[in-house]
């Protein structure tokens, strides 16, 4: 796909974690950009200050503002969404995640426009089933949690459309694994360990981890695949230009690391000395608790993405030296 100065992204999510730094890079790359979320959020977090959000529209006012409209869009971003996993709302869930992801696909097949689309590596469940982006596997992958099916259903939706020919010529869609980096900090709770292990040092100069509750795995050597924001910005902006033509592919390092290597790299990064304790998995999380995650990323690569990605000490690294450079509210 040719990039000019009259290219424009409609991009979901834009005042969320991963669409503002996408928006931001937007920026940069000086691609005009319409951004798509709940309208108050573009005004809530000092961190979105600077950015050039170009056209603001509410994410439920959309529909009747592209009818009107008739914009010329370049290609469409997806990564608005619900992202926590703890949401049990099935109705709210099928609205934001499953049923507004599909008025988009319509519209993106319908007007032929290139789509780019966020899904979650938490499809994979437990792992039973590993952690290959054969789309000849994504119908049997049982996720643990009401968020993951949610992602699982688009999924599955997008190949059976493809099937009947309804599809946009150029479409993709991403299995993000552990997403960290600047700009997360709104999301409490669900945001990285990384935000959480720089707060608790901050204020009391230790870490806590949760404890393994799994025979042969110790505390502190679960497993994720952790990814830069960074990285995941230009993964998408590499599908976009090449262009990857279509397939959904995971999106991480492809390399697990522990939390404990996550923990020690924030402890290195503040030049901090190391204090972990660890704590009981609550009780709510254990059954549907991951303790390995681990892109393959071979049929991505194949693609021919070649950018070397962050190792987590350098994303660490990078993420704290912005951290430090901002006040408290402005993560």
């Amino acid at each position: 796909m040719n990039l000019s100065k009259t290219t424009t992204y409609l991009v979901t999510g834009a005042a969320g974690f991963i669409g503002s730094r996408f928006v931001k890079s937007c920026n940069a790359k000086e691609i005009a950009v319409i951004s798509v979320d709940d309208e108050p959020l573009f005004n809530s977090r000092p961190e979105l200050l600077g950015i050039n959000f170009g056209t603001i529209i509410d994410r439920e006012a959309l529909w009747n503002w592209l009818k009107q409209e008739s914009p010329q869009i370049s290609a469409i971003i997806h990564l608005g969404a619900i992202t926590d996993t703890r949401e049990t709302d099935l109705a709210k869930l099928n609205h934001s995640n499953v049923f507004y992801s599909q008025k988009l696909w319509t519209y993106s097949a319908t007007h032929q426009i290139p789509l780019v689309y966020a899904s979650s590596a938490a499809t994979y469940g437990d792992g039973s089933y590993g952690y290959n982006d054969d789309e000849q596997l994504i119908s049997q992958l049982a996720p643990l949690n009401a968020y993951g099916d949610s992602k699982q259903k688009f999924d599955c939706w997008v190949l059976d459309q493809e099937k009947h020919g309804n599809s946009p010529k150029i479409w993709s869609g991403y299995k993000f694994f552990n997403v960290y980096g600047y700009g997360e900090g709104h999301k409490g709770f669900m945001s990285s360990v990384v935000l959480h292990a720089y707060d608790q040092i901050q204020t009391t100069g230790k870490v806590t981890l949760f404890k393994s509750h799994r025979e042969g795995i110790p505390d502190g050597h679960q497993k994720r695949d952790f990814i830069s924001v960074d990285d995941v910005v230009a993964a998408l902006h590499f599908a976009l230009k090449k262009p990857i033509y279509r397939g959904i592919y995971n999106l991480g390092t492809g390399r697990a690391r522990t939390f404990l290597d996550l923990a020690r790299s924030v402890f290195a990064a503040l030049n901090r000395p190391e204090r972990i304790e660890f704590i009981d998995t609550p009780v709510i999380l254990r059954e549907k608790y991951q303790y390995f995650t681990e892109a393959r990323m071979e049929r991505f690569i194949s693609q021919g993405f070649s950018t070397p990605l962050r190792s987590i000490e350098e994303g660490v690294r990078e993420y704290i030296d912005q951290l430090n450079l901002k006040t408290p509210d402005r993560r």
